[in-house]
């Protein structure tokens, strides 16, 4: 169970201005990013309604992103983080007013132009999300880490309600072109809230070494670490097989039939989910048996995501949903805090870029995989094999794992606790 602290320490995070800012530039940037993807995956849909078609969406994305993220690794622990975070939040400014010049066209000539556009957008991922896991522990100091993190989650997972929710009556509405430029606005608050965090001190690198040697150290941590590669390596494998957000355009259109406003909601569910469990991890924190709370939270997933599958009913898969979101919104916490507790300072950004391969890897191809699995066996069955490979490779990590079974931090310290 989570362990408690005192209620001092509740808020404590909040009474940081630069956290506050960061949480600022975290929740614009996610509701612009979150809803960005609810919009993209219906007016695809839309234009070819074709599963496959969604699946190619998350392979666009993830090319670049994948491609990048090992050099982005490298960069921002060799370069000024805030900067490199300035320059990718502008460019995604840039992609949401190219997604809205392109949807004020013609429907028939637009599909390419979106794609190329994710393209671009993939190519700005792969150098930010390194640099963001690294920055946030630059501005978060160690002693407010679960406390801060558990916030800026909190604020993630609100944002990915409200961004979903809203974006699919302003579709309805305005259109993907109004969409796009609401989307625009939101990337610009991010901007000027990531500008308002003033400059931090940086650990870099004392030597520097070639490139590919520098990259194949924060492989070498990770790998040489079995809590971090047995986490990496197990939501790597649940999300890739048992996501089902790519899936879920063809669930409301033709499975629940409840249009855009309702995948708007169903993409919201999941978040609902998450963000009550992340305000509960605020004061009570899951750390202290980090290991075994994930194991049974990626467990309690699989389990929501196979019902989410056979259900047809709207109520009972908002409902799946918003569990699964319960059990992912915890592992975050979970995984986020492990990251930053089990990594150095000077290789946070290399550590965080394989994170971030892991994490790619799930979404994206899995909303590839997802399209294609979807396109051969039909998308009912593609959700529930998902949720079984989910279950077994839960119980498969907790074998070959025993490190990450066993993991546990002081909840007031952050210090690991070593069992023999």
């Amino acid at each position: 169970m989570p362990s408690k602290i005192s209620s001092d320490h509740f808020t404590s995070a909040l009474k940081n201005p630069d956290i506050l800012y960061w949480i600022g530039s975290v929740g614009f940037f996610t509701l612009g990013s979150r809803a960005l993807a609810v919009v993209i995956g219906f007016q695809i849909y839309k234009i070819t309604h074709s599963a496959l078609c969604l699946g190619w969406l998350g392979l666009v994305e993830a090319i670049p992103a994948l491609s990048l993220v090992l050099i982005g690794g490298y960069v921002a622990d060799h370069f000024n983080r805030r900067k490199i975070l300035l320059i990718t939040r502008a460019s995604s400014c840039i992609c949401a007013l190219a997604l809205a010049a392109l949807s004020s066209q013609s429907y028939a000539h637009t599909l390419l132009g979106l794609y190329s556009v994710i393209f671009a957008a993939g190519i700005a991922r792969g150098f930010a999300d390194p640099a963001n896991t690294a920055f946030e522990a630059q501005v978060v100091p160690k002693s407010m880490t679960v406390n801060a993190s558990s916030w800026i989650g909190s604020v993630w997972v609100g944002a990915s309600i409200i961004g979903p929710a809203i974006i699919g009556f302003v579709f309805a509405s305005f259109g993907a072109y109004g969409s796009y430029l609401l989307i625009t606005g939101f990337f610009i608050l991010s901007w000027f809230s990531t500008l308002a965090i003033g400059p931090k001190p940086q650990v870099m690198p004392q030597q520097k070494e070639p490139f590919l040697k520098s990259v194949s150290m924060g492989w070498g941590f990770v790998m040489g670490h079995q809590p971090l590669w047995g986490a990496m390596a197990l939501d790597l494998i649940a999300v890739l097989f048992g996501g089902v957000i790519a899936l879920l355009p063809i669930y409301a259109s033709d499975i629940l039939r409840v249009g855009p406003q309702g995948l708007g909601l169903l993409n919201a569910a999941t978040s609902v989910g998450a963000l009550g469990s992340m305000l509960y991890a605020t004061k009570h924190p899951p750390i202290a048996r980090a290991g075994r709370n994930l194991l049974l939270t990626v467990a309690g997933f699989g389990l929501s995501i196979l019902v989410f599958g056979f259900s047809k009913n709207f109520l009972l898969s908002l409902a799946a949903l918003a569990l699964s979101g319960v059990f992912d919104g915890i592992s975050m916490v979970i995984r986020r805090s492990m990251v930053r507790l089990l990594s150095p300072d000077d290789m946070r950004g290399r550590i965080s870029a394989v994170s971030w391969v892991f994490i790619c890897s799930s979404n994206e191809l899995g909303a590839f995989e997802s399209g294609m699995v979807a396109a051969w066996l039909g998308t009912i069955p593609c959700v529930a094999v998902g949720g079984v490979v989910t279950l077994a490779v839960v119980g498969l990590t907790a074998c070959i794992a025993p490190q990450l079974r066993k993991l546990r931090f002081d909840p007031q310290t952050m210090e690991r606790i070593y069992l023999p």
